[in-house]
C-alpha cells in the first residue's frame, strides 16, 4: 500500500499551529473520514502477516490522527473527547474490530447530522460516548431519532472546569429540557478565555454563550487561528491578560460579538452590580448575578434562538394560505382557483406546487401587511433583518438593487447636485443619476489590462477630485459618493478608510455602497469590517469617543502647520475629520437574492444615516412610493424574512463554508500540474497593484508559502481579494472568456455569468457542496486532456494558430480606456473648469430622433469621424458584456482609445449598438445649436463639420 492510497498529503505536518481558519471545518471531517477507513483497513489485514508493514504505518498515522483531532474535539459537543479517547483506547490496546464498528458509527451520524436528532436525555445515554458501547443501537433510539423535531444548536459555557465538572454541568442542562422545549441543545466547556474565541470560531454549531465567573486567560493548545482572532479583532493579548477577572469576562463578551454578531452572550457574575450593568455589558443579553438558578438561564437560551427563529411575515402568510377566502378582489390565481378549474394548465401546478399559489394574495390585512406602509408583519420582518445586518432602517426591494439604487438616489440627491461615482459601475448608478437630475462626476479605477478588467478606485482618485471640486468652489454641491462594494470581480474596498478621508474634506457626504454581490460580507469575520454597516457603526462609535478627540487634536495641530493650498498636504497623508463636524451618513444596497437566500430580484436597501429622521425620512418614503410597486411579490417578500433567519442562525457557517470551498478549488487548480498548464487562479498580487497592498499578501493559496493570511491583508491593504470569487485566467487555452462560458454550459451544464476576454469568474456562494467543486475540477481536467490530446495530434498549421490564439488572449491585449470626458455642451457650464457632465440633458436630447446619427464600428465610419477634427459625442449609454458596465454615457466625447477597445473586444453581446445601424451620436449640428441654445443665442455660428455617414 503507498502513502497516496489514503491521502497521505493530508496528514503531514498534523500541527494545528498551522492550520489556517479557513481550513479548519474541511480538514476535521477529512481526519475524519481517514479515521473511519483506516480503522476498516485495520480490521480487515489485522491477522494477516503480508500486510504487517501497512499494518504498522496505519497505527501510527491514526496515532497522529488522534493528537490532532483531540484538541479540536474540545470545541465540539460531538463526538467529543470522551468518544475520541475511548476510540484511541481501542487503537492502543488493538482492538480494530471495536475501533471500526465505533468509527463507522460516530461518521455516518456526523455526515447525515443525525446526532443532531439523538436527545440524550430521552435516550437514557449519558454521553455521546455511550453510543460506542453497544453493539448495536436500539430501536428506541432510531424511532426518537426519527420523530425528534426539535432543532438543535450547541451551548458554549466559558468556566475554569475539570472533566468530572464539565460532565456534570452538561447533565445539568440536560435535566432541564421538557417536551414542549422549542430547541435541543448540548452544552460544550471552554475552560480559558482564549479557547472561547476558538470554539465560536470553528464550531458554527454554537448558538448561544454564557460566561461564567473567572477562567484563565491562556490556551494549552497552539493554534494559529489564535494569531488569526487577535488581527482580525485588532486586539492585544498581552493587555486583555493583564485585566480584572470581571473586565476580562466582559471583555472576553465584547470580543465574541464582534467574531459573530448573531450569538447570544449571557454573564454569570459574582462582582458588585455596578461594575458590570450598562455601557461595560452592553454586549450581553442577560447578566445572572450568582445566579444558580439552571432554569432561567436554560429558558433564556431558548428564548434567545426563538427570536432569530422568528420569521414573521413568512409565519403571516402561511397562516393566511391555510384560510378559506372568498376572493372579490384581484388575482384570480389566489388558492389556486384558475388552475385547479382548469383542464389545461394544471401542469403549472404540478410543476410549482399548490403552495406556492394558495399564498398568493392582493390581501394587506389579516395577518399580511402592506409594503408601501408596513405596520405589523413587514414592519417586523424590515426591523428583524436590520438587526441580522447592523443597520439602523432596512427596507426590503422586490425588484432587485437596480431599483434599490434609485430609491436612496432619488431620496437623498437634488437636481444640480454632484455624484461621484465609479466609471466602471452598474448601469443602474447613472441611470439613477440621470433620474435625480445629478451631475455625475466619473473615477477612474485602476486598470488590470493584462486581464481586459477594472479594479477598484484608489483612494488618492476620491480625494484628488473631491480637491479640484474644492478648489473650484464646488464643494457645497458635492453630494454623494457611490461606489460598488465588493465588485463583482472581487474587489472590496476598505469603507471605513474612505468615509474617514473624504468627511475630513467634506463633512456632511453621502455614501451609498452598492453591496449588491456581498451580502454575505456580514457574516464572515475576516470581510466583516469591509462592509458598509459595520464601518457605519465603528465610525459613530469613534467620533463619539474622547480617545478619538484626542487623537484629532493631535493631528491638526500638525496639519495646520502645513500648506493646506498645497494638494500634497491633502493627499499625502491619512486625513481625520472633526467630530464636532462628521455626520455618518451611509446607506447599503444588497441583492439578497444574489449571495444569500431569497427568490429573484429579493433586495434590501440598510440605513445608517445620522441625519435620517430629520432630513431624509420624508424624502425617502416619497421615493420608495415612486419605485416600489402596488403589487409587491409575496413570495420574494417572505424569503427574504426566511433568508433573514438563515443568515441569523446559521450564515456564519454557510459563509465560512464557501470560503473553505473556495480555497479547495484555488488549491486543487494551483497543485496539479495538468491543468496549472492551462489554467491559474488569479491572486491578491495578479488583482491588486503592489502600492494598495501594503501588507505583503500576495497570494492565498501557493504550492511552496502555503495558505496566506487573509486576516492580515483585510486589516492593512487599500483593496482585498474577495476569498469566495475565483477568476481564472484562460487565455492559454486558447479560447476568449465568452467562448470557454459557452463551452461550460453547452457541454457540461456549467452556468457561469462574468468573463472577460481571458478570464472567467467562479463565485462560491452558500449554496454550493463539495461535490459541485468536485464536479468543475473534473470539468476542467477533462478541458485539459482534451487540449493535452488535440495538441499531440494537431498538425503543424493548426499547432501555430493555436499559438496565435494563445498569444491574442495572453500578450496581445487592448489597453483599456479611462472615462474621456463630458463635452463642453453637456457640462452645467460651458466654462466648466471641473469634469461633471449634464448626463439628464444628454439623455434627453437624444429622444429627438433629427438630433442623431449613426456611425458603424466594423466599416471604420465611427473611427474616421473620431480621428477627424470633429469632437463626436455618445447619444447612449454602451454597455459591453463583457465587461458589463457602460463604457460610453450620453455627452461623452468617444476618443480613439474608446473605439479601438470597442473593435478589440469582439463580443456578440453590445447593449445600445445596433449592428445594424451603428452606434448612435449626436450630429455636429445638434451640438453646436445645444451649445448656441446654452449661450443663449438661437442662431449658431457657421463652421464646417462632418455630419457623418447616415443618420
Amino acid at each position: 500500500m503507498t502513502e497516496g492510497s489514503h491521502d497521505y498529503y493530508k496528514l503531514q505536518n498534523l500541527d494545528p499551529s498551522h492550520v489556517a481558519l479557513y481550513n479548519v471545518g474541511r480538514l476535521r471531517t477529512d481526519i475524519w473520514h481517514f479515521l473511519r477507513d483506516s480503522a476498516r483497513r485495520l480490521r480487515r489485514i489485522q491477522n494477516d502477516p503480508q500486510f504487517a508493514d501497512d499494518k504498522m504505518w496505519l497505527t501510527t498515522a491514526c496515532g497522529e490522527v488522534f493528537e490532532f483531532l483531540r484538541p479540536l474535539e474540545d470545541y465540539f459537543a460531538f463526538p467529543g473527547v470522551t468518544a475520541l479517547d475511548q476510540l484511541r483506547a481501542n487503537l492502543d490496546r488493538g482492538s480494530f474490530e471495536d475501533l471500526a464498528r465505533q468509527t463507522l458509527r460516530l461518521v455516518r451520524m456526523m455526515n447525515n447530522e443525525s446526532y443532531r436528532r439523538l436527545d440524550l436525555a430521552s435516550s437514557q445515554l449519558k454521553d455521546y460516548a455511550d453510543l460506542l458501547n453497544v453493539a448495536k443501537l436500539s430501536e428506541e433510539v432510531h424511532t426518537r431519532i426519527r420523530q425528534e423535531r426539535r432543532l438543535y444548536f450547541e451551548a458554549l459555557i466559558v468556566d475554569d472546569l475539570s472533566r468530572a465538572e464539565a460532565k456534570e454541568l452538561r447533565a445539568q442542562a440536560r435535566g432541564l429540557r421538557r417536551a414542549d422545549d422549542e430547541f435541543l441543545y448540548e452544552s460544550v466547556v471552554a475552560c480559558t478565555f482564549e479557547d472561547a474565541l476558538i470554539a465560536v470560531l470553528i464550531n458554527p454549531n454554537i448558538q448561544s454563550c454564557m460566561i461564567r465567573y473567572s477562567f484563565p486567560f491562556r490556551t494549552q493548545k497552539k493554534m494559529r487561528l489564535l494569531e488569526e482572532i487577535y488581527t482580525i479583532l485588532g486586539a492585544d493579548p498581552a493587555e486583555i491578560e493583564a485585566q480584572s477577572s470581571t473586565k476580562r469576562s466582559l471583555h472576553l463578551g465584547s470580543m465574541l460579538k464582534a467574531l459573530r454578531p448573531e450569538l447570544d452572550i449571557f454573564m454569570v457574575t459574582d462582582a458588585p452590580v455596578e461594575d458590570v450593568v450598562g455601557g461595560p455589558s452592553r454586549d450581553f443579553r442577560r447578566i445572572f448575578y450568582l445566579q444558580e438558578n439552571y432554569r432561567e438561564v436554560h429558558l433564556s437560551a431558548i428564548k434567545g434562538i426563538h427570536e432569530r427563529f422568528e420569521t414573521p411575515f413568512f409565519n403571516a402568510l402561511r397562516r393566511y394560505s391555510q384560510k378559506p377566502t372568498g376572493m372579490f378582489h384581484a388575482l384570480p390565481i389566489s388558492h389556486s382557483a384558475t388552475i385547479n378549474r382548469s383542464h389545461w394548465i394544471r401542469d403549472l401546478a404540478q410543476f410549482y406546487g399548490h403552495h406556492i399559489f394558495e399564498a398568493e394574495t392582493s390581501a394587506t390585512t389579516g395577518g399580511l401587511d402592506s409594503l408601501l406602509q408596513p405596520h405589523g408583519s413587514l414592519r417586523e420582518a424590515q426591523e428583524l433583518s436590520a438587526r441580522a445586518f447592523g443597520s439602523r432602517r432596512t427596507y426590503f426591494v422586490t425588484n432587485g438593487t437596480s431599483t434599490a439604487n434609485k430609491i436612496v438616489m432619488q431620496a437623498l440627491i437634488r437636481p444640480t447636485d454632484i455624484v461621484l461615482l465609479a466609471h466602471d459601475c452598474h448601469k443602474s448608478h447613472p441611470y439613477a443619476v440621470i433620474l435625480a437630475g445629478a451631475y455625475p462626476v466619473y473615477l477612474d479605477a485602476y486598470p488590470l489590462s493584462e486581464y481586459s478588467m477594472y479594479g477598484g478606485v484608489p483612494f488618492a482618485e476620491i480625494k484628488r477630485r473631491l480637491l479640484e471640486l474644492k478648489r473650484a468652489g464646488k464643494l457645497d454641491r458635492v453630494r454623494m459618493l457611490l461606489l460598488t462594494n465588493i465588485t463583482f470581480d472581487g474587489i472590496a474596498y476598505d469603507p471605513v478608510r474612505i468615509m474617514e478621508e473624504v468627511l475630513a474634506i467634506k463633512p456632511d457626504m453621502i455614501f451609498l455602497w452598492d453591496e449588491a454581490w456581498c451580502a454575505y460580507a456580514r457574516f464572515a469575520p475576516v470581510l466583516r469590517r469591509r462592509t458598509a454597516m459595520w464601518s457605519a457603526a465603528y465610525l459613530r462609535k469613534r467620533y463619539a469617543s474622547e480617545e478619538y478627540r484626542r487623537e484629532y487634536d493631535e493631528w491638526r495641530t500638525k496639519f495646520d502647520a502645513c500648506d493646506s493650498e498645497d494638494d500634497a498636504t491633502w493627499l499625502d497623508q491619512r486625513l481625520m475629520p472633526d467630530p464636532d463636524k462628521a455626520r455618518v451618513r451611509v446607506y447599503a444596497t444588497q441583492s439578497t437574492h444574489k449571495t444569500l437566500t431569497s427568490l429573484r430580484q429579493g433586495s434590501m436597501i440598510h440605513v445608517h444615516d445620522q441625519d435620517f429622521e430629520h432630513h431624509a425620512r420624508n424624502a425617502f418614503n416619497e421615493a420608495y412610493m415612486t419605485h416600489t410597486s402596488t403589487s409587491p411579490n409575496y413570495q420574494i417578500l417572505a424569503t427574504l424574512d426566511v433568508g433573514r433567519r438563515q443568515v441569523e442562525l446559521e450564515g456564519y457557517e454557510f459563509v465560512a463554508w464557501s470560503i473553505t470551498l473556495a480555497m479547495m478549488l484555488r488549491e486543487r487548480i494551483t497543485a496539479d500540474s495538468q491543468l496549472a498548464r492551462y489554467f491559474r487562479v488569479l491572486a491578491p498580487e495578479d488583482m491588486i497593484p503592489a502600492e494598495h497592498r501594503p501588507s505583503g499578501i500576495d497570494c492565498y493559496f501557493d504550492e511552496v508559502k502555503g495558505w496566506g493570511r487573509m486576516d492580515i491583508a483585510a486589516q492593512q491593504d487599500e483593496f482585498v481579494l474577495d476569498p469566495t470569487r475565483i477568476t481564472l485566467h484562460v487565455g492559454r487555452t486558447g479560447m476568449d472568456g465568452d467562448t470557454f462560458k459557452q463551452l461550460l454550459m453547452d457541454k457540461y451544464d456549467i452556468q457561469i455569468n462574468k468573463t472577460s476576454r481571458n478570464t472567467v469568474l467562479f463565485m462560491i456562494h452558500i449554496g454550493m457542496t463539495r461535490g459541485t467543486i468536485a464536479h468543475l475540477v473534473n470539468v476542467l481536467t477533462q478541458i485539459a486532456r482534451d487540449l493535452d490530446d488535440k495538441l499531440d495530434r494537431w498538425s503543424r498549421v493548426e499547432l501555430d494558430l493555436f499559438g496565435k490564439q494563445v498569444k491574442q488572449f495572453t500578450e496581445e491585449l487592448p489597453p483599456l480606456p479611462n472615462f474621456s470626458h463630458f463635452h463642453p455642451t453637456f457640462r452645467p457650464t460651458l466654462d466648466s473648469t471641473t469634469p461633471e457632465g449634464d448626463m439628464r440633458r444628454a439623455f434627453f436630447l437624444a429622444y429627438d430622433e433629427t438630433k442623431c446619427e449613426y456611425l458603424k464600428l466594423d466599416d471604420g465610419s465611427l473611427l474616421a469621424e473620431v480621428d477627424s477634427q470633429r469632437e463626436v459625442v455618445s447619444a447612449a449609454f454602451i454597455t459591453p458584456y463583457p465587461p458589463g458596465f457602460p463604457v460610453l454615457a450620453p455627452g461623452q466625447v468617444i476618443t480613439r482609445e474608446i473605439v479601438e477597445y470597442l473593435l478589440a473586444l469582439d463580443v456578440k453581446e453590445i447593449h445600445g449598438y445596433e449592428p445594424a445601424f451603428g452606434l448612435r451620436v449626436f450630429t455636429a449640428t445638434a451640438v453646436a445649436a445645444e451649445e448656441g441654445r446654452i449661450n443663449g443665442h438661437p442662431k449658431i455660428t457657421a463652421k464646417k463639420t462632418k455630419e457623418g455617414a447616415s443618420k
